[in-house]
């Protein structure tokens, strides 16, 4: 007979990780949102910025740019410094990029807010995925967060 103090459980997962979850899930969806929705307000940006010589595809291009450009060393970054405090550091900077934005006053400022916001995202956006890797358990339960 076997004395029952001495069994082995399994750790029980934390049940935070699918708040987790949400919040990294919202973090992807802010990168495709942003890369998004300007190409719909390119033509009001253009004309709020007097814009008249055709330079306004370098709003896209600042942000597409940088994002692609920098996407492995923002992960490499967060393996090096720690996903969680590179991807709120990352969060932090993509919200003061959007700000900055959103307040431009002229092509070029907004060019250079764009640049940070693809950056940021750069730095965000594998972070969040290799979070959600190391969350949570090989198997059914991480391909279902995948799926999400």
């Amino acid at each position: 007979m076997s004395d029952p103090t001495t069994k082995a459980t399994a750790p029980t997962p934390d049940p935070a990780r699918w708040r987790a979850l949400a919040l990294l899930c919202l973090a992807g969806f802010m990168v495709i949102l942003d890369a998004q929705i300007v190409i719909l307000a390119l033509p009001t940006i253009a004309e709020d910025l007097g814009v008249t010589d055709g330079h306004e595809e370098w709003v896209m291009a600042a942000y597409l740019l940088s994002f692609g450009g920098l996407m492995l060393l923002g992960g490499r970054t967060a393996d090096l410094l720690g996903r969680r405090r590179v991807f709120v550091a990352g969060s932090l900077l993509f919200l003061l990029s959007s700000l900055l934005c959103g307040l431009s006053w002229s092509l070029g400022v907004l060019v250079a807010a764009r640049v940070a916001q693809g950056m940021s995202a750069a730095v965000f956006a594998p972070t969040a995925l290799s979070i959600l890797m190391n969350t949570f358990e090989e198997g059914p339960e991480r391909n279902r967060a995948l799926a999400f």
